[in-house]
Parts: C-alpha cells; structure tokens; sequence
C-alpha cells in the first residue's frame, strides 16, 4: 500500500511537470503567433490550453482523494497541498499563454504589436518560456539554490515590462489608443506568466525546507547589506 501511494506521489509530481512543459511551449507559440500574425497557430495554442485544465482537474482529483484515503501528515502532506498550489499557479499561466493567443485571433490580419516594439516582446516571449523551463526543472531536482534563483532572474522581466511602459509614454508614440492597450494588456501577461513561474519555484522551495522562500532569503540579504 505504502508503495502505491508513493509512486501516486511521484505521478502527482509527473503531471505538475507535464504541465509547466506545456505552459512553457504555450507561451513561446502564442508569442510567435502574435508577432507573426498567425492566426493557425494561435488557434492551436487557444485549443491546447484545454489538455493544461483537463491536467490540473485530474492532479486536484488525484490529490484529494490521496488526502481523504491516506490523511498524510508532515512532509507527504506538505507535498500533496504544495502540489495542488503549483497547479494552480500552472493552469493560470497556461490562461495567460491563450490571452495573448487571443488578442492574435482579435487583431487577425492585422498585427497586435508595432514593428517597433517586436524585439521587446520577443524578448519576454522568450524569457517567458525559459523562466517556466526553469520551474520545471526545480519540480524534477528539487533544487532549491535553482529555484530562489528564479526570482533574480524574473527582475529581467520586470526590467522589460519597464521598458514597455516607456515606449507608452513616449511623446512619440503615434500607434493610436488601441494598439496601446493591446501593448499594455501583453506585457501584462509576461509579467504575470513569470510571477507564476516563480511562484512555483518559491513553493518547491517551501516543499523541500519547511520554510517560505522570503524567510531563507532573508538572511542572505541581511549579510549583503
């Protein structure tokens, strides 16, 4: 019995990763559907996002039935909440991929995003994908050096979303109302995706330890200062 619930454990841990690979390839396909104009893929991306729910539906079954059978305490029990958060987290991010594969399909022939601005969003699509590749990673290894790394890296995403914004409120900007609220809308979704990103990162940490990422983080910056 302690072996089947064990290797259900493992497969809850499977399918969370299962999902932050396909939340990562989301990402990275509705950027390029956006700055494309491409409106197949986009349809694909909005169309996969169901496999990511129909994911997170079963883990959170998966997991409460764990719950309800073996009244896991300590560290399992840690494990199976953390994991429903995680999926939580995951699922959002997989909504944040179809928004902007939506504002594709909406904008459709035209493009959401001005030339000028292409490089920047390709650069948080990218990043995007990278930081949710990461936070796979940390799911597997159980790292958690890796995952309080995250955070650090998430600030080149806020750096970015800066960026944005300058763009906006430049006296120059002559793309209209519109464009600028598609503009403001996406780079809020980047920067949502890679908060959850992190997010997950912080809660593997919190599976291994005990103890919230901020709390280990703490110290070292007290010692930096």
């Amino acid at each position: 019995m302690r072996d089947a619930y064990h290797e259900e454990l493992d497969s809850i841990g499977e399918g969370l990763v299962e999902m932050a690979r396909l939340v990562g390839s989301a990402i990275g396909r509705a950027t390029t559907a956006m700055l494309d104009a491409d409106l197949k893929l986009a349809e694909s991306v909005i169309a996969a996002d169901q496999k990511v729910d129909d994911l997170q539906h079963d883990l959170e079954a998966r997991a409460i039935a764990l719950l309800a059978r073996q009244q896991p305490v300590a560290t399992d029990l840690r494990i199976v909440v953390t994991s429903l958060r995680m999926s939580a987290d995951l699922e959002r991010s997989g909504d944040l991929a179809q928004h902007v594969a939506k504002l594709t399909r909406l904008r459709y022939p035209e493009r959401a995003v001005p030339r000028d601005l292409h490089a920047t969003i390709l650069e948080m699509g990218q990043l995007a994908q990278r930081l949710m590749a990461k936070a796979a990673e940390v799911i597997i290894t159980k790292d958690v050096d890796l995952a309080l790394q995250l955070e650090q890296d998430d600030d080149e995403m806020d750096l970015l979303h800066r960026t944005l914004f300058q763009h906006l409120m430049d006296d120059r900007w002559k793309h209209g109302i519109e464009t600028a609220v598609d503009v403001t809308l996406l780079g809020r979704y980047y920067e949502r995706f890679a908060d959850h990103a992190v997010s997950v990162a912080k809660r593997v940490v919190y599976l291994v330890t005990g103890e919230h990422a901020d709390e280990l983080q703490q110290p070292a910056q007290v010692e930096g200062a």
